[in-house]
């Protein structure tokens, strides 16, 4: 499979006609298959890469042996392979950062980048219908982080807005919405840096009109609960929001 490269990012056309959905609920069934949605069925994704990030919806799919690959298109028109597991990746607050990294480092080699074309070997596949198994760029090991000792009472933070997202709930056939934040930082008289955290993006939130990059402070309390492996602590009950 041949890559196209547009607006920094690696492409991979499809270069074969694709399956197309039989109707939603096929759509849902295939889409909680492959992990990108838990009851309610999500029609827009994120497809990021080391520095922008676009909006795509799945147009169909491929399958290679036992494993399948989505067809996923720009709002452009344009369109690539990608491996749902790849996907579902992207739609982490964290993605991205890594990526970064690597090919700033291939940039300075000469060589460039596996993470995004890594699913690319599996579509291009190896002997018959067997898929060639996909590449994944080598991670260096992550340092454990230490736990914070956190207030047990409300205070000030500052923080700035990451992103808006959604977080799946076991109890309700709708996920939730979450607003991720980045330097969050408790201020006065004990300060402490939390840097990520998460809240519920609540209808009081989203009176505010936030938007990726505002800088706000506001009260609440910060407690230990994770959204992932990298953001650890979540804000409960935030008020006295000023957007600066």
């Amino acid at each position: 499979m041949e890559a196209t490269k547009g607006n920094n990012l690696k492409l991979y056309p499809p270069q074969e006609d694709y399956i197309a959905f039989d109707n939603e609920e096929d759509y849902a069934e295939k889409g909680r298959a492959w992990g990108l949605f838990a009851k309610t069925p999500k029609t827009q994704f994120w497809y990021k890469g080391a520095t922008s990030q676009h909006q795509v919806s799945i147009k169909g799919y491929q399958e290679y042996g036992n494993m399948s690959v989505l067809i996923v298109e720009f709002e452009d028109g344009r369109e690539t392979s990608i491996h749902p597991a790849y996907l579902k990746e992207m739609q982490s607050g964290t993605f991205g950062k890594e990526t970064a990294v690597v090919e700033a480092e291939d940039a300075e080699s000469g060589e460039s980048s596996v993470a995004p074309s890594a699913y690319a070997d599996a579509v291009e596949g190896g002997d018959g219908d067997k898929p060639v198994k996909a590449a994944k760029a080598q991670k260096k090991p992550k340092e454990k982080k230490e736990k914070l000792e956190l207030p047990i009472d409300k205070v000030k933070f500052t923080a700035k807005v990451k992103e808006f997202t959604t977080k799946p709930n076991p109890f309700s056939d709708r996920d939730d919405e979450v607003l991720l934040f980045e330097e969050v930082a408790i201020v006065g008289e004990n300060p402490l840096a939390i840097g990520d955290a998460w809240c519920g993006y609540s209808n009081t939130l989203k009176g505010f009109g936030l938007e990726v990059g505002n800088v706000i402070t506001f009260e609440g309390k910060v407690v230990d609960k994770k959204f992932n492996k990298e953001i650890l602590y979540k804000v409960n009950n935030p008020s006295k929001l000023v957007v600066q």
